[in-house]
């Protein structure tokens, strides 16, 4: 997604990949096998390139501090990354600049763990400090017995880890932003994120029932944020509403994030072209939504693949819904994995995220979920 908007921008990119069939080197000609934990294979990569950015953060700090000391232009910044990376860093930051965040602790043994559940009182949440997402490496604890096991367990695999409270929330928000070197700042509308067993199944452009005044305040956070800790490109704050209405930072991610995946087809300017402009330094792009209301839903894997073709699939899908926009990755279909998503823009948010479902659902098991035997 990325290389279609450098194309759009006139730019090659070189993309560093695991094996020839990941989807960005299906379509880029410039490619690079290798690990992301091999300094080598970065440092091939890189080689003569203007920039070196990133679609995930699980690059070892210190390889990406090497090659900034050799002279590539890393964006954003190893020192920034630092706090997508590791969420006790991420944390104390955040706490150090007066962010919102839940109440938390760095814990070093199993007894941390049960001390800090008993000392809030409530149910915890214990998180690996590095890695893990869509719900990878965190554990929700109803009590401090439960903290105690979870931390415990972590512990013992050499896994670092954060114990925090679990906040009582109305929904979760994304607020997405991007900067550029010259310090130049854009933000897009505000969205929800609906999370199924720690994984983002949707998002509503811009957040239903979101006041202008809250909204903005997201907006500025995430922009604050940015200049703070340095960020260049994308960054996205995923945050929690309370049901005290507040807003409380949960993660950081410094990259085109899911929770932005509507600008493809919904705003005047992608994520992904964004965050070309910005790690090049260009002006950034209008950030505005070019209709009222855009959902995205995930097209997640099936647990049987189903036997009718993905090209099938499609054409029933463009027959039913010729409105709807659908990005598919290329990817092994594998249960629970992101193969794709689709955007459908409108007026009429429960409409839309009711269409949306049945399209990602469609697209995954090749069964209309309404019931429906329609095909063309």
């Amino acid at each position: 997604m990325t290389h279609q908007a450098a194309i759009a921008l006139g730019q090659t990119l070189r993309v560093l990949a695991l094996t020839a069939d990941d989807p960005a080197a299906q379509v880029t000609p410039d490619v690079v096998i290798g690990s992301h934990t091999d300094l080598q294979a970065l440092r091939r990569v890189a080689a003569g390139a203007e920039v070196l950015t990133f679609d995930h953060e699980h690059v070892p700090p210190e390889l990406l501090d090497k090659l900034a000391s050799e002279g590539v232009n890393v964006a954003p910044s190893p020192q920034a990354l630092l706090h997508a990376q590791d969420k006790l860093v991420m944390r104390r930051r955040l706490a150090s600049l007066g962010a919102p965040v839940p109440r938390y602790a760095g814990v070093n043994s199993a007894d941390d763990a049960e001390t800090f559940a008993r000392r809030l009182g409530g149910p915890v949440v214990v998180k690996a400090v590095r890695g893990g997402y869509d719900g990878r490496g965190v554990r929700v604890a109803d009590n401090p017995a439960q903290a105690r096991a979870a931390a415990g367990e972590l512990l013992a695999a050499g896994v670092a880890v954060l114990v925090e409270e679990r906040v009582a929330l109305r929904r979760e928000l994304a607020a997405l932003v991007a900067r550029s070197p010259f310090g130049q700042g854009a933000a897009w509308p505000v969205v929800q994120t609906v999370q199924r067993d720690g994984i983002c199944v949707q998002v509503i452009a811009p957040a239903p029932e979101l006041s202008d005044e809250r909204a903005g305040d997201a907006q500025r956070l995430a922009l604050r944020l940015a200049a703070e800790i340095g960020v260049v490109g994308v960054l996205a704050v995923e945050l929690f509403e309370t049901d005290a209405g507040a807003l409380l930072v949960n993660e950081l991610a410094m990259r085109p994030h899911n929770s932005g995946h509507w600008t493809m087809d919904g705003a005047r300017t992608s994520q992904f072209e964004q965050h070309l402009r910005a790690v090049l330094d260009y002006p950034l792009g209008a950030t505005d939504a070019i209709a009222p209301v855009t959902v995205m839903a995930n097209v997640l894997g099936a647990e049987h693949q189903p036997a009718m073709t993905v090209d099938e699939r499609l054409h029933h899908l463009f027959a039913r819904m010729p409105d709807v926009r659908v990005h598919w990755y290329g990817k092994q279909e594998r249960p629970g994995r992101k193969i794709g998503h689709v955007n459908l823009l409108g007026s009429d948010a429960a409409n839309l995220r009711e269409r949306a479902e049945l399209a990602a659902h469609w697209l995954a098991h090749a069964q209309w979920r309404d019931g429906s035997e329609r095909q063309r």
